[in-house]
């Protein structure tokens, strides 16, 4: 009986470190973006780490709505109606993540005021750990939980590399895409380049 209580305890921590080793291997951490190392392999379009679209070639994305991470409330793209919007999809087991967090916060700060809403995706993640990395951090921008990428999937953009910013116009259609981490200039730029097109 001890012999299959050990054996049994050995299984589930071999399976729990392989879960942890798929979930780090899908955090974008280069400049390639592709992601492999789970039931799935995603190679962005042509192996571009950012992809641009220009406004005559933009569509709206499908609705996105879901539970607000920290207070349960429903929150749904179209809560920010007229407004230019970055989505940021991110996980607090995320390196890169947690690196851009904070220029994401600024540049939130720095262009709220111009018609930009952000919102987050918060994908795969212990609910517990994600709260404390946003209130840890003083984000107080919303995130959907979104454990299993459900509703991430409806965006219909190149969204399968954690992060993933894409910067929406004012009719929500995608006009730029990182497959990475962000940098606060290129973040920058492209929001004015999105407000300067409307």
């Amino acid at each position: 009986m001890a012999w299959w209580t050990f054996s049994a305890a050995r299984t589930a921590a071999a399976a729990t470190a392989a879960v942890i080793a798929v979930a780090l291997t899908g955090c974008a951490t280069g400049k390639d973006a592709v992601r492999q190392g789970d039931t799935w392999q995603f190679v962005s379009p042509g192996g571009q780490t950012v992809i641009t679209y220009e406004p005559a070639h933009r569509k709206p994305v499908a609705p996105l709505s879901g539970p607000e991470l920290v207070t349960d409330k429903p929150v749904a793209l179209a809560d920010f109606a007229g407004k230019a919007v970055v989505v940021n999809v991110w996980g607090s087991w995320c390196g890169p993540c947690r690196g851009e967090a904070d220029l994401l916060l600024r540049t939130f700060h720095q262009t709220r005021d111009r018609g930009v809403a952000f919102l987050g995706i918060n994908l795969r993640d212990d609910r517990g750990s994600a709260r404390d990395f946003v209130t840890d951090r003083g984000i107080d921008y919303p995130s959907i939980y979104d454990f299993t990428g459900a509703r991430l999937a409806a965006l219909t953009t190149p969204t399968s590399v954690v992060p993933t910013t894409i910067v929406l116009d004012r009719a929500h259609r995608p006009a730029v895409v990182y497959l990475r981490a962000v940098e606060a200039v290129e973040l920058k730029a492209a929001i004015d380049k999105v407000l300067a097109d409307q």
